[in-house]
């Protein structure tokens, strides 16, 4: 089934995306900036989640079942013990790793300064002069577009009837060697915790703008959490 589409919107068609329909433009649109804006105020209207996308990363569809499925706090912890166990021995052996003639060696990596899984950071409230998801998304394609961002201009707007854009990006189906149901977890939470919106994907390269980033409480001290996100 089809559905409604906004106005000002470029050329394009609807494609079935397993039991969802999608909307692709035909070509990257020139006002994609003042458009991108407009759609992102009116989401919560036609229900519509804008995602800038290359054709060919559009793939089978995922599930939200299998989304929901993700004990994300579970996965990472056992990601990050067996990512652990295979970095130890090079954590723990300070001796250079060889390069190639030229090539400035990396210095040592000690490894992160714990053992166990620390948890997710937490949420980061928000504040009056904080910006809000929908403006990060916004400035973020902004800078995409003026510092020429590779790929860009062979980006698709496509349109996905989803509540949120991280089950967008599960119902087009990305095609890059990821572990999808994972990162659809996580990038919930993101947004969640962080404001964080999925701006465009580029082959395997995944552009995610964060309203509320984490920050280190040595340094802002009117603020708590951590300097990375998880992951």
């Amino acid at each position: 089934m089809s559905f409604v589409l906004p106005d000002g919107l470029p050329y394009g068609r609807f494609l079935s995306s397993g039991p969802t329909r999608l909307w692709i433009s035909d070509e990257f649109p020139q006002n994609v900036d003042q458009l991108w804006s407009c759609l992102l105020r009116e989401q919560n209207t036609h229900g519509l989640v804008p995602l800038l996308c290359r054709p060919d990363v559009l793939g089978e569809p995922l599930g939200l079942d299998q989304v929901d499925g993700v004990l994300l706090e579970e996965a990472l912890a056992t990601d990050f013990a067996e990512y652990r166990r295979g970095r130890l021995p090079f954590w723990t052996d300070p001796t250079p790793v060889p390069t190639p003639e030229g090539v400035e060696p990396w210095p040592h990596d000690p490894g992160p300064p714990f053992e166990q899984w620390p948890g997710l950071a937490p949420r980061m409230p928000g504040a009056s002069a904080d910006s809000k998801p929908e403006e990060a998304a916004a400035n973020l394609l902004t800078r995409l577009i003026e510092t020429g961002q590779l790929g860009l201009d062979e980006c698709r707007l496509v349109l996905v009837p989803a509540h949120r854009s991280s089950d967008a990006l599960a119902s087009v189906g990305w095609t890059a060697d990821a572990p999808l149901p994972l990162l659809c977890a996580l990038l919930r939470s993101w947004e969640d915790r962080f404001g964080a919106r999925v701006v465009a994907v580029l082959g395997s390269e995944l552009h995610v703008s964060v309203a509320r980033p984490p920050v280190d409480a040595a340094r802002d001290p009117a603020r708590s959490g951590t300097c990375a996100l998880d992951g």
